[in-house]
């Protein structure tokens, strides 16, 4: 029997090595599409190792109140083909988009509450939503989830790429007086940022930009304040 007509064994070494290249590659494959490729339609899918560890890319598709939004997570953004071979979804399509995205809740900052459930709205809350509208309505984004709240959103850092620096989005609506800081005891997150925002803040306010050009009314209200008084 020549050496080319032999049984090959299962424990060759050969074997073995191309068993184990295959293997690697598979699982290598997996963890990767888990990890970089595969898409999170909502808070639900999304895993909680992520959590303070990752950061998503995807598009802003609708922003309905002063300091959150939905977004489309576009995992791999161009380089998987959005924008070009996979099609983006559009702003505001709220009906094609349902359990699609993620809503997002801004880290460290509040926005003057808009009118709900018969309460009247804020002063500069319409303000507030028109400005964070137009910055990011839309846009594409980066968000760091930080943990989930009570009303499912997701809690996150979220960064925006303008000219030359990716912006911090709570930093600039503190910079511009369209928030204030987060008041409330219970589920704030600053991501190590929380003096960075007092400064900021303090900044905004001694200029009386945005918001606080209303604070020396006597009814003035945090957003905090707000929500107690209107419970």
């Amino acid at each position: 029997m020549s050496h080319s007509d032999r049984p090959i064994s299962p424990f060759d070494p050969l074997i073995l090595i191309y068993s184990a290249g295959l293997t690697g590659a598979i699982l290598g494959g997996y963890k990767f599409y888990q990890n970089r490729i595969r898409r999170f339609p909502t808070t639900k899918e999304l895993p909680t190792k992520f959590l303070r560890k990752r950061y998503l890319f995807g598009k802003v598709t609708s922003v309905g109140d002063g300091d959150n939004f939905h977004f489309y997570h576009l995992p791999g953004g161009p380089l998987a083909g959005w924008g070009w071979l996979r099609k983006e979804p559009e702003i505001n399509k709220f009906r094609q988009l349902k359990n699609q995205t993620i809503h997002v809740r801004l880290c460290g900052v509040d926005a003057p509450e808009r009118s709900h459930f018969g309460k009247p709205a804020q002063p500069f809350s319409d303000e507030s939503l028109d400005w964070l509208r137009k910055y990011i309505l839309g846009k594409k984004v980066f968000v760091k989830p930080l943990h989930m709240d009570q009303y499912n959103r997701v809690v996150s850092k979220a960064r925006i790429l303008k000219p030359f620096w990716l912006k911090d989005i709570s930093e600039e609506m503190l910079r511009n007086g369209i928030a204030m800081i987060y008041e409330s005891k219970q589920g704030g997150e600053f991501d190590g940022k929380l003096e960075k925002y007092k400064k900021v803040e303090a900044a905004a306010k001694k200029k009386k930009l945005g918001m606080w050009g209303t604070s020396t009314d006597p009814k003035f209200m945090t957003p905090r304040q707000y929500k107690n008084t209107y419970k």
